[in-house]
C-alpha cells in the first residue's frame, strides 16, 4: 500500500513541476526589485504632472485617480506633455458631494463606464459647496479610460510590487494633527487622528525605508507637495491605512486608453490665482484666511488685469458673472477687471477651428 502512495505522490509531482516552477519564478521576479523607484524618474524622465491643490472641497478621492491616471497617460506617450485632466468631472459625475467627499470606487468605475475629460471641459472653481455643474458638449469625445482597478494587499512588498506593475497607487489614509504640519523628513504618524484622505503613492526608497507620496495641498506643502512616509507607518499602535471604501485601501488602476492628446484649446487664468490677494495687480499670499470671505477665492484690491496663459487657441471670451463682456482676438488674451465689492465669477472661453475650452475663477473684491 505503502508503495502504490509512493508512486501516486511520485506521479502528483511530476504533474505539478511545471506549476511549482513557474510560482517560484513569479515569487523570485516579485522579489527582485529596484532598491529605489519612482515614476518621477523612470530613465531620468518625470511621467508625473504637477502637484494641484484640492481645496477647498473634499475632493481628494478624484484627485488622487486623476494624479495616477494623467502619470500613466504621459508614460504611454512616452514623454511629458502636461496632461490635465478633469478631477471636478470625476469627483461630481459619480455622485461626490463638496463637504462629504467621492466613494473612491464609484470614481474608478466611473472611469471603466464613461472616463473622464480633460480640465478645460470642467474645471474646477474650487468652492466649499455643491453647485450645479455640466462639462461642456462634446465631452465624451475627450476622455481616458481605464479597464481595470484592484486592491493591493496591504504590505510593503505587494505596494512596492504594484508600483512597478501598474504605476502609481491611490491610498486611503487617515490624517492627524502632525500630517497638516508636515515639512520635510520621513514621517511616521503620531497624535490623534482627525479624519481621512486620499493621496497617490508614486514610489518607494528602501535606502531611507519609506514611500513616496504626493499630496494635493499644492507644492508649498510638504516637500514641493510631496510627502516621505515611513515603511513602519502603518502600525496597529498608529495606523496609517485604512480601508474606508472596502478592499485594503490601496488601489491600482490598470489598462489606461483614450484620447490622450485631443486637439483642443487650452486657457488657464493665471491672474487672478486661487488662495492670493492681489493689491492693484501685486500678487501676494492671502494672509488673513479666517475673513468671512470664500476659502481659496482671490482676494482683490484696486483694479487689476485678468492674465491667461493659453495654447492651441484662436480667441478668448470673458464672461463676469455669467455675461460676455468682452472678446480678446489677440495673444496676450487678457481683461481689465473693474468689479464692485462682492463675490464675483470669472470664466474664460477658448476658442479653435474646432473645439473650445473653459477656465473659471471665483473672486472676492474688496474695495
Amino acid at each position: 500500500m505503502k508503495k502504490i502512495i509512493t508512486i501516486f505522490a511520485v506521479i502528483f509531482i511530476l504533474v505539478n513541476l511545471p506549476t511549482v516552477f513557474a510560482e517560484n519564478k513569479m515569487s523570485d521576479e516579485s522579489t527582485n526589485l529596484p532598491p529605489r523607484f519612482s515614476w518621477r524618474d523612470i530613465d531620468g524622465v518625470d511621467y508625473t504632472t504637477s502637484v494641484k491643490d484640492q481645496r477647498p472641497a473634499a475632493t481628494c478621492e478624484a484627485y488622487a485617480l486623476v494624479a495616477a491616471l494623467e502619470t500613466l497617460v504621459q508614460y504611454q506617450v512616452g514623454y511629458p506633455f502636461d496632461c490635465d485632466l478633469s478631477e471636478a468631472h470625476l469627483f461630481f459625475y459619480p455622485g461626490g458631494i463638496a463637504n462629504r467627499g467621492v466613494n473612491v470606487t464609484h470614481a474608478a468605475d466611473y472611469l471603466i463606464d464613461h472616463g473622464v475629460p480633460d480640465e478645460g471641459c470642467f474645471p474646477d472653481p474650487h468652492r466649499p459647496y455643491d453647485f450645479p455643474f455640466e462639462s461642456i458638449s462634446g465631452w465624451e469625445e475627450r476622455t481616458v479610460k481605464i479597464t481595470d482597478w484592484g486592491w493591493v494587499e496591504n504590505n510593503v512588498e505587494a505596494i512596492k510590487q504594484a508600483l512597478v506593475d501598474y504605476g502609481p497607487l491611490v491610498i486611503c489614509m487617515l490624517t492627524r494633527n502632525d500630517f497638516f504640519y508636515y515639512k520635510e523628513g520621513i514621517y511616521t504618524p503620531r497624535g490623534r487622528i482627525r479624519g481621512g484622505h486620499v493621496i497617490t503613492i508614486t514610489g518607494y526608497d528602501d535606502i531611507h525605508q519609506c514611500l513616496e507620496i504626493k499630496n494635493t495641498g499644492g507644492d508649498d506643502w510638504g516637500e514641493d507637495g510631496y510627502i516621505r512616509v515611513s515603511y513602519d507607518a502603518d502600525a496597529p499602535e498608529h495606523p496609517f491605512l485604512w480601508p474606508f471604501y472596502g478592499g485594503t485601501g490601496i488601489m491600482y488602476i490598470d489598462g489606461v486608453y483614450g484620447n490622450f492628446m485631443p486637439d483642443v484649446p487650452k486657457i488657464q487664468i493665471e491672474k487672478p490665482s486661487i488662495h492670493h490677494t492681489y493689491l492693484f495687480g501685486r500678487q501676494i499670499p492671502t494672509l488673513l484666511k479666517k475673513l468671512p470671505i470664500q476659502a481659496a477665492a482671490p482676494r482683490i484690491i484696486g483694479k487689476m488685469k485678468v492674465e491667461t496663459q493659453t495654447s492651441n487657441t484662436e480667441r478668448v471670451e470673458f464672461y463676469y458673472d455669467g455675461k460676455l463682456v468682452y472678446t480678446d482676438n489677440q495673444e496676450p488674451y487678457e481683461w481689465q477687471l473693474d468689479a464692485s465689492f462682492g463675490l464675483h465669477t470669472i470664466e474664460t472661453y477658448a476658442y479653435n477651428q474646432y473645439n473650445i475650452s473653459k477656465d473659471i475663477v471665483d473672486v472676492f473684491v474688496i474695495l
